[in-house]
């Protein structure tokens, strides 16, 4: 069968090689080739997808998956020496920045969500997320419930702000819902007693925690809520440049390349500080390594 997934790779890789070359550049394609530039988005602080080590150098899973979507484009181009400009991008200005062309491809924590495809567009799915709140170890909340009448924060421009305020209304709890700039903020809300508790997605919270001086202070309240994927995300009603970068993942995940970039970023120490997050795959990312899909999370 891993021969087979192979070979499945290779002939992704050679059939983006070959309709590249048969077809006319067009939409993003043609744009990187005639400027000799792609400019990539990231994020600051969403480890360990997308954010700075201490070079301030952008690094990360998603980084590295665009790093060979990039080296495909290379190739489709016909540019070698393509230039590759970084271009940070936060959770309230990404999906401008990519519609307004200042950014061909985002590489960041992206939840592929059904309502933003009358703006974007996005690939197949490169992680799957599942929402919980993260607390001081000190507070006596353990779930939801127990939050009832506090406040709670969420990182401006996420669609984690749509379902606390669905969660708030349905269970009547009095929320008093705040927002943070980026995520590192809308932690720091939480230690400094600004709001009780954080909302966002399960592997984020889960990285913030790892990364703090002592991360026992720190904990994951019980509750989990709904389920997302992550993916890519770039311009949409542009298909030439959709399949390469859905071929490019696809060859990834059948090569068992993919998964060993999982197994880096997530179960093994990372820069800048050798932490380890040690967050397993989840069952569903699995399913999408050995079928992957775009489809979008409603």
């Amino acid at each position: 069968m891993k021969s087979l997934y192979i070979a499945l790779g290779l002939t992704f890789a050679t059939a983006i090689t070959n309709v590249q070359a048969a077809d006319p550049l067009t939409g993003t394609l043609q744009k990187i080739q005639q400027s000799g530039v792609i400019t990539v988005g990231h994020r600051e602080s969403s480890m360990p997808f997308s954010y700075y080590d201490d070079q301030q150098k952008p690094v990360g899973y998603s980084m590295d998956l665009c790093a060979q979507v990039v080296e495909k484009i290379k190739t489709a181009v016909g540019k070698a020496e393509l230039k590759v400009r970084y271009q940070p991008v936060n959770s309230s200005n990404r999906i401008a920045l990519v519609k307004n062309g200042t950014v061909d491809l985002e590489c960041g924590s992206t939840a592929n969500y059904l309502e933003r495809h009358k703006e974007v567009a996005f690939s197949y799915s490169t992680f799957w997320v599942s929402k919980r709140l993260i607390s001081k170890s000190s507070s006596p909340y353990n779930t939801i419930n127990d939050l009832a009448g506090q406040s709670v924060v969420v990182t401006q421009g996420t669609d984690t702000a749509l379902l606390i305020r669905k969660v708030n209304d349905e269970r009547k709890l009095g929320l008093r819902i705040q927002s943070g700039k980026d995520h590192a903020e809308s932690l720091l809300m939480v230690q400094t007693g600004r709001a009780a508790a954080f909302m966002e997605d399960d592997i984020l919270v889960s990285s913030l925690r790892a990364k703090e001086r002592d991360p026992s202070q720190l904990k994951l309240l019980d509750d989990t809520f709904g389920g997302d994927p992550y993916a890519l995300m770039f311009r949409k009603d542009d298909p030439q440049f959709k399949q390469l970068v859905d071929d490019t993942l696809a060859e990834l995940m059948s090569s068992g390349k993919a998964s060993e970039l999982y197994t880096k970023w997530f179960l093994g120490p990372i820069p800048p500080q050798d932490i380890t997050i040690n967050f397993a795959m989840p069952a569903k990312l699995k399913e999408l390594f050995e079928q992957p899909s775009d489809q979008a999370s409603s």
